[in-house]
């Protein structure tokens, strides 16, 4: 007999936890390789974790609702025989040595001190004298909420080897602020409610309907107002003629139907479009880390998809610039088809290096996307409508009737100029409008 220590497989650089929702299994029973064994929920998706090996499960160490670090063991499996190349105290170790590894590099280029006071106590969040370690998301909560390294240093955490997690740090502010409610006004600032009353704010009398943000909804509000508040958008406008592109998706269409089995969209249009402008123009596809400026070699575009629950999820297509469209458009509708029915891999969501939003979907001309962290821009694909513009002609100008769209770019300032995001933007329409009328599939 063996054992198998099952450990949460890591799930992108961002993603230091993720949350126990649903076990599958129950002790004592038989697991197949690759079978599900637990549903699993992050900050950027809800997912499975397979077997690693066919055998009966033996032990659950966590429940339904813990918060659980990557690399961390969860499960015990025993297994019939030998498993060759399977030393689970070896590589429980070596994955939480490198996890702890890359927290204390970043944290060494990036991690600023919580406060000015206490610059002079230390020089950032990293670990204490102990040797403690903190994650990146337990040390944005510490920023943003005012957790001196003293209290962060005093929590005991529940993790492995006694890890703060983003629970205990949660649990300490919120029973920190219960408390500060005696103390004196003079060494705590307590925002309050103000004094006169509002009708609005009357959620009992039962003329308003409360409802409780789902954990997507909570994950979505943060990931919003961090970006906004990490970086400077601007967003540039450009009205691009795609008239060649109407005309020539009404052409193929429904012979790529009957070829393929499925719809084409607009999509891998724009996705190529933009691919080839994002070669065009490097530095859109970077990302910030700390004062230093990172960019990418593979261009990952994702795409914004709303769900049925109404959240949104965006889920990348990897390297979209060595498709061909047909390629695109199969990807597109793959991704897209198992966004909605809760069926993507966490590798399916992560290592976007560039996003688009099909606002256009919904009716609307145009918008002013929010970036999707660490990312550092993101256009917005406005309603395609017909409007009367003057083309240019052998013969002089006239006023035809086209099929017109806007283009909202909204990029990170810290990195991206006006004249950089407003040229790439440019570069995007100009792709869409010189689209080969005569292309054949």
């Amino acid at each position: 007999m063996s054992e198998i220590q099952v450990l949460l497989p890591k799930m992108g650089e961002s993603v230091a936890e993720a949350t126990i929702t649903t076990w599958l299994k129950a002790v004592g029973d038989t697991i197949e390789e690759d079978e599900p064994i637990v549903e699993i929920a992050t900050d950027k998706v809800d997912s499975e974790v397979p077997s690693p090996a066919s055998g009966v499960l033996k032990e659950i160490l966590f429940n339904e609702g813990d918060v659980v670090e990557v690399g961390t063991s969860f499960a015990v499996i025993q297994t019939d025989g030998e498993i060759e190349n399977i030393n689970p105290v070896e590589n429980t170790e070596k994955v939480n040595n490198e996890v702890e590894n890359i927290e204390k590099e970043v944290a060494s280029t990036i991690l600023e001190p919580l406060s000015q006071k206490e610059e002079n106590a230390t020089s950032n969040l990293t670990s204490n004298s102990e040797g403690k370690f903190y994650s990146p998301l337990v040390r944005s909560i510490a920023k943003e909420e005012g957790v001196s390294i003293n209290d962060l240093n005093a929590i005991k955490g529940s993790g492995t080897n006694g890890r703060v997690t983003k629970k205990d740090i949660l649990s300490f502010i919120e029973n920190k602020g219960a408390n500060s409610t005696s103390q004196d006004s003079t060494t705590t600032a307590i925002k309050a409610i103000p004094v006169q009353p509002q009708a609005s704010l009357n959620i009992d009398s039962g003329e308003n309907e409360v409802i409780e943000m789902d954990r997507m909804r909570k994950l979505i509000a943060d990931h919003m107002v961090m970006s906004v508040k990490t970086a400077p958008h601007v967003t540039s406008f450009v009205e691009a003629d795609v008239t060649n592109i109407v005309l020539w998706r009404n052409k193929i269409k429904n012979k790529f139907q009957e070829k393929e089995g499925e719809k084409f969209t607009f999509t891998p249009i724009f996705l190529e479009a933009v691919a080839k402008a994002l070669r065009d123009f490097p530095m859109v596809n970077s990302s910030i880390d700390g004062d230093k400026i990172i960019i990418k070699k593979d261009i990952n575009v994702g795409m914004a998809t709303a769900l049925p629950s109404g959240n949104l999820i965006v889920p990348v297509i990897k390297n979209a610039d060595q498709y061909n469209i047909v390629g695109l458009a199969k990807k597109v509708n793959d991704l897209a088809n198992r966004a909605r029915i809760n069926k993507l891999n966490p590798d399916e969501i992560q290592g976007g290096t560039y996003t688009i939003s099909n606002v256009g979907t919904f009716g609307n001309v145009m918008g002013t996307p929010i970036i999707n962290q660490p990312q550092s821009a993101i256009l917005a694909l406005g309603a395609i409508r017909k409007k009367p513009a003057v083309i240019e002609t052998p013969t002089g100008d006239a006023i035809a009737i086209r099929h017109m769209m806007f283009l909202s770019h909204s990029y990170d300032h810290r990195n991206v100029d006006g004249a950089l995001g407003g040229q790439f933007v440019k570069r995007v329409a100009d792709y869409l409008e010189k689209f080969d009328l005569n292309r054949e599939i």
